[in-house]
This record gives structure tokens, sequence and C-alpha cells, in this order.
């Protein structure tokens, strides 16, 4: 998979289209990824323990990876990954500018 935890993504479809943020979680055998603030669902949830507290928890849920696009740092815009050797290691470009991705 071309992204990775801590990238910054765009989402391309769905109900959360043009929405921004941050990769969670990668899920690379179902090549699904978590981003935070998209695809929210609320669950509700029963106390199990004495004391504890039932409620209404919100949390993200994995969407498909090709929804979702990798902004560049550099140039800002949405892009394709891209890779380069660079002293003998595998590095991430933007297809864009030619930037490095971290």
């Amino acid at each position: 998979m071309k992204i990775k935890k801590g990238d910054n993504v765009k989402i391309l479809s769905g109900n959360d289209k043009n929405a921004t943020g941050e990769v969670l979680e990668v899920i690379p055998k179902k090549n699904k990824i978590v981003v935070k603030g998209v695809n929210v669902r609320k669950k509700h949830v029963k106390p199990r323990r004495q004391g504890e507290e039932g409620g209404i928890i919100s949390s993200e849920c994995p969407i498909d990876s090709s929804k979702a696009n990798v902004v560049c740092p550099k140039c800002g815009k949405t892009t394709r990954v891209g890779y380069s050797e660079e002293k003998d290691k595998k590095v991430r470009i933007c297809k864009k500018c030619g930037a490095k991705l971290k």
C-alpha cells in the first residue's frame, strides 16, 4: 500500500468527499485505512460492570484506501505516490512536485 500511518489524506468519494484527515491505522490485508474524523459511526454501549457508564460512543470505521489520496506537504495538492531510490533506500515522492513524503 502506498498510504502509510501518519499521512495526511483527502477523501475522493463517498459521504465524506473532500474531507481531509490523518491516517490513524492501515489494514493492508483488507486494503483499508482509518482516517481521523472520516466515516464516523455511533455505537451504543451498555455498562458492563457496576459503576461503569454506558452511552453512545463515536468511532472511526475503515474505508477503502482507493477512496483516498495523499496530500503533499510541500505543494498542498492531492497526489499519487511514486518511489525513487536514495542511498540504497526506497523513498516515497510526490508525483506532481517531486518532494519527499515522510
